[in-house]
Parts: structure tokens; C-alpha cells; sequence
């Protein structure tokens, strides 16, 4: 268990966040009014957008405050003008390409999803240790992480990943708390959902794919080129030519279909959640009293549903990684 605090913690250093697209949310422009008779021109009313802060990334963060309106807003990088916020730190230039990496609202729920999940699993496995030598067994909140890291351990990790599928087990075990941790960040008041950033999730993608393919030159060694270039040796020597000119192209696509699969599935299922449950409150004040209590009723239906999304997504990408992976330290043709 401590092996995978450190190993969750360096994971979410290795996330490239800081390179998410931030975006900056200025007020709305003044509507003067057509007074008559000579008045002073009505203030101006602000625009008042409850949707796009919550899934979108930017350089401020919303937190709470003893005061009314009783929240604050944060910056976390330079200020821009009276109400803007910019980026701390000037871009990176690496050749044509720019890498920002001036932290954002998204970077912070990234972390904090890291150093929760640490200080949880470290803290966690501290007490399994000192309840086992106490009474012989773990008990309360320790008893309840053991169980859920057995399961992910004894029935998702090692049938998929096959023999020796103990080695993945860190990894893939990281994998899941942190994406959880991550999910359920989103659904607290002034959290912000870091997976529905398909820059988070492409990274995780492009991390699981790393491990595949790794994986795969170590069990196949030279056999693992046979997953590249297709080569079926029970053909005809013309008809295995016409073959291999026409699947390994295919080959090369598939191992890039399956992480973008992985990306887009997390963005959009912890993205559409979170715009239906904001529709719902958008009806609310639309229909008023007494017609406003059934959107009420099925906002927070969906955030019931959003808190079992929040574990199936961390799940289905723990899941699919580890039959990956097995699939890949098994190929062959």
C-alpha cells in the first residue's frame, strides 16, 4: 500500500496538466438603458453563467467565504486588467510547438486528487498494519479500502493481465484510486471535474498506452514486431506480401484507436454528466414554484448517478487498461 501512495503521487507529476488550455472568464459588457426623459442610463446587468466555469479550465478558482455572497475568486496567475486572470508564467517555446505551464484550476484538482488519494492509502495501510497486529485483522475504513484494492487486485488486474499480472498491480491500482479521487473532486460545491478535461484524459491514455506497449516488448521481445507489421507466414509468398502491405497499416491504427477509446469515453461521460445535472438547475429557475421542484427532483437524481459514474468510469478505465496490456503480452499471429 505505501508502494502505491508514492507511485499515485509520482503519477500525478508525470501528468503534463499544466499544458491544459485555460480559459479566462470576463464579465459580461454593460446594457445601457433607453431611459426616458433624460435619466441616467440603468447599471448594467452581469451576465451570470453557471455552466461553462464548472467544466471548462482557467486561471482562477472559486472558493469559499465567510461573507456573502459567502465565495471568492482566486487567482492563480497574473492579473489582467480589473477582473481578468492570465497566466502566471510566460509559455515554453520547444521548436514550433508552446508548452504553458503556468498552473490552472484543473492543475490543483489534480494534485489534490493525488495528495488525498497518498495521505488516504498511506494512512490506510498504516492502520491495516496496526489493526493486524492489535486484533488479528483490519477493521472499520481500512477493511473497506483492503476490500476494494483485493477486488481491482484478484478480479480485474490479474485474470486480464495474465501471468505475473502482480507487477501491473501498482500501476493499474494507482490508476483507479487516482481517476476516482479525480471523478468524485468534481462533485463537491467549488470543485472542478479535472476528467472532463479531454487533455487529463488523453494524458492518462497516452500513459496506459506507454505501458502496453513496454509491456509487450518485454514478454514478446522481437516476436512484439509481429504486432506492428503483418506477417502471416501460412500465406503464399505473393498473397503474404498484398497482406502486409494492406494490414500492417491497420495494425499501426489500432494501437492508437484504443487510447483515444479511453480518452474520449472518460471526457465525455464525466463532461455530459455534470452539463445535464447544470440543465436541470437551469429549469429550476425557469419554471419557478411549484413546476420547479420536478427538475429539482432530477438534478439530484443525476448527481446520485453522477457519484456511481464517478466510480464505473475509474473501473472501466482500470478494466480496459489491464485487458490492454494482456492482450499485447500475449499477441500473436
Amino acid at each position: 500500500m505505501t508502494r502505491l501512495g508514492s507511485l499515485l503521487l509520482a503519477l500525478s507529476l508525470a501528468i503534463p496538466a499544466a499544458s491544459l488550455t485555460a480559459q479566462d472568464h470576463a464579465p459580461a459588457p454593460a446594457v445601457e438603458s433607453s431611459a426616458a426623459q433624460g435619466e441616467h442610463a440603468a447599471p448594467a446587468a452581469e451576465e451570470v453563467d453557471i455552466i461553462t466555469p464548472h467544466i471548462t479550465d482557467s486561471y482562477e478558482m472559486e472558493l469559499p467565504f465567510w461573507k456573502p455572497p459567502f465565495a471568492m475568486h482566486v487567482c492563480l496567475g497574473r492579473h489582467v486588467g480589473e477582473h481578468g486572470c492570465g497566466p502566471l508564467w510566460d509559455p515554453v517555446h520547444i521548436g514550433p510547438l508552446e508548452l504553458q505551464l503556468s498552473p490552472t484550476k484543473h492543475v490543483v484538482m489534480l494534485l489534490l486528487a493525488a495528495t488525498l488519494a497518498g495521505v488516504i492509502l498511506v494512512g490506510t495501510a498504516r492502520a491495516h498494519v496496526r489493526h493486524t497486529h492489535a486484533v488479528g485483522r483490519p477493521k472499520g475504513f481500512a477493511a473497506g479500502i483492503e476490500a476494494m484494492v483485493l477486488y481491482i487486485r484478484n478480479e480485474v488486474i490479474v485474470p486480464n493481465v495474465g501471468p505475473h499480472g502482480d507487477a501491473y498491480a501498482p500501476y493499474l491500482l494507482t490508476v483507479f484510486f487516482f481517476l476516482l479521487f479525480a471523478n468524485l473532486l468534481g462533485l463537491i460545491p467549488f470543485g472542478s471535474t479535472a476528467t472532463g478535461n479531454v487533455s487529463v484524459t488523453a494524458t492518462m491514455a497516452i500513459l496506459s498506452l506507454l505501458v502496453t506497449e513496454i509491456s509487450g516488448i518485454r514478454s514478446q521481445g522481437l516476436g512484439y514486431l509481429n504486432t506492428v507489421f503483418y506477417w502471416n507466414r501460412e500465406m503464399a509468398l505473393p498473397m503474404r506480401v498484398i497482406m502486409f502491405l494492406i494490414m500492417s497499416p491497420v495494425e499501426i491504427i489500432s494501437k492508437f484507436t484504443k487510447p483515444f477509446a479511453l480518452a474520449i469515453r472518460l471526457f465525455a461521460n464525466m463532461t455530459a454528466g455534470h452539463i445535464v445535472v447544470l440543465a436541470f438547475i437551469g429549469l429550476i429557475f425557469a419554471f419557478k414554484l411549484p413546476v420547479g421542484f420536478a427538475p429539482l427532483l432530477m438534478a439530484i437524481a443525476i448527481m446520485l448517478l453522477e457519484i456511481f459514474v464517478s466510480f464505473l468510469q475509474a473501473f472501466i478505465f482500470t478494466l480496459l487498461t489491464s485487458v490492454f496490456i494482456g492482450q499485447m503480452r500475449v499477441a500473436h499471429h
